[in-house]
């Protein structure tokens, strides 16, 4: 009687193991699902505020805004995920002055500290552009070294393709 006992609580404590375990890794899925995940920098874009191989955390609580950096999926010529600077978002025109490097949001020059050195690439969007409804214009930090939303290879990002904005990394 004694072994059947211990063979039962072997169990029990096995099968109490396996279902906290089980909990866990739903809990976790859940949490990536709902809160946040982690992306990994590839590329150069965004440098000098990200670099290669940076661990992101994103979220996809609450909305975005210019300045946020983002994780796009929309589909493009790279099929690659795209991880860029928000400059404007719907409604707003965006317009760039390649001989200066200067880019105006609504006829404000943009203040921006974070950026590698003046934007002088021109890809075959025509300036000024206003941003479609739904939709933000991307630009990485590293502006002669980024495909972004000056290219219709990309284009505008759709809001409903944005995996999410990066927290930290």
């Amino acid at each position: 009687m004694g072994r059947k006992r211990e063979r039962t609580s072997r169990l029990a404590a096995a099968y109490d193991w396996l279902e906290i375990a089980v909990k866990a890794v739903i809990l976790v899925a859940v949490c990536f699902a709902l809160v946040g995940r982690m992306v990994k920098v590839q590329g150069v874009s965004m440098e000098p505020t990200l670099h290669e191989g940076d661990r992101l955390f994103i979220t996809r609580i609450g909305g975005v805004k210019a300045g946020d950096i983002v994780v796009s999926a929309q589909p493009n010529t790279y099929n690659e995920l795209l991880i860029k600077r928000v400059i404007a978002t719907e409604g707003q025109e965006v317009d760039i002055d390649f001989e200066t490097g200067e880019v105006k949001v609504d006829g404000e020059v943009l203040d921006e500290p974070y950026i590698a050195e003046p934007t002088r690439l021109a890809y075959d969007v025509q300036f000024p552009v206003t941003v479609g409804e739904g939709c933000v214009f991307l630009m990485g930090d590293n502006r002669n070294h980024s495909i972004d939303s000056r290219s219709t290879d990309i284009g505008q990002a759709d809001l409903r393709y944005l995996v999410g904005k990066v927290v930290f990394r």
